[in-house]
């Protein structure tokens, strides 16, 4: 579970984050969705102890980042937009190194590789270097280097940016089977579409502040909206003009 309270994180005098607090809880799959520069990137770099807030608290799996940023980023796996693939090592060689720097031994990483290639479909393209792979290629290594140490909490950032529609469909079943595991999952994505179909729990971001939020029925009942994009458009609107009324 991934709990964050109070949270504030600027850069000089620019408020990206202001006091958030929200809970990803086990067994769901959290939404975080928000226009372009509603502080999304910089909450995923908090919550993975990239950044350090201002103020207020993360804790994962109970563990505070803050004073122990090693022993939260064992309970993490993150996919980031930007895959940062090493174009001159194999998916393979790239699964390994993660393992290996989340401490599993041979044996383990070997498992490992052999489930997580069985699971993204990577038999054709495992032992090939990772330059010139397509973009659904490079986002299996990717999501296989967030899921080799087996993390019990689970952030992406638009995990199908890109792909084509069969990979698309692979990766939300993997994410479902996932939640169902009792793996807390916690995404965000600009297709409306995609969270709505996804999501248990949705967190809207607005100005660096949570405007929004609840199950996808929830947010139908207290908006009167029953399109995701149209209650997503509303929220932020709102919000838009009630900055621009008070001159920030």
């Amino acid at each position: 579970m991934i709990e964050i309270r109070g949270l504030a994180k600027s850069f000089g005098d620019l408020r990206v984050v202001e006091d958030v607090s929200l809970v990803a809880r086990d067994g769901e799959i959290t939404g975080l969705i928000g226009p372009n520069g509603a502080g999304k990137t910089t909450m995923f770099r908090l919550i993975c102890t990239i950044l350090r807030p201002d103020r207020g608290t993360i804790l994962i799996d109970g563990i505070d980042g803050r004073h122990d940023p090693l022993a939260a980023r064992r309970r993490l796996g993150v996919l980031p937009d930007i895959r940062a693939l090493y174009p001159r090592l194999s998916a393979r060689e790239h699964l390994r190194y993660f393992g290996e720097l989340h401490g599993l031994g041979r044996d383990a990483i070997d498992s490992r590789i052999a489930e997580l290639v069985a699971t993204l479909r990577m038999e054709d393209f495992i032992d090939r270097r990772a330059k010139g792979f397509s973009r659904g290629q490079q986002m299996k290594v990717a999501l296989g280097r967030a899921l080799v140490h087996e993390p019990h909490n689970i952030m992406l950032d638009e995990p199908t940016n890109g792909l084509d529609v069969a990979t698309s469909r692979s990766v939300r079943e993997l994410l479902r089977r996932l939640r169902d595991e009792g793996r807390c999952i916690l995404l965000t994505s600009h297709i409306m579409q995609e969270v709505a179909a996804l999501a248990d729990r949705i967190v809207v971001l607005a100005g660096g502040r949570v405007v929004l939020e609840g199950a996808p029925a929830e947010l139908r009942r207290a908006t009167g909206l029953q399109d995701l994009e149209e209650i997503f458009m509303a929220a932020t609107q709102e919000t838009a003009t009630q900055a621009f009324a008070a001159g920030e």
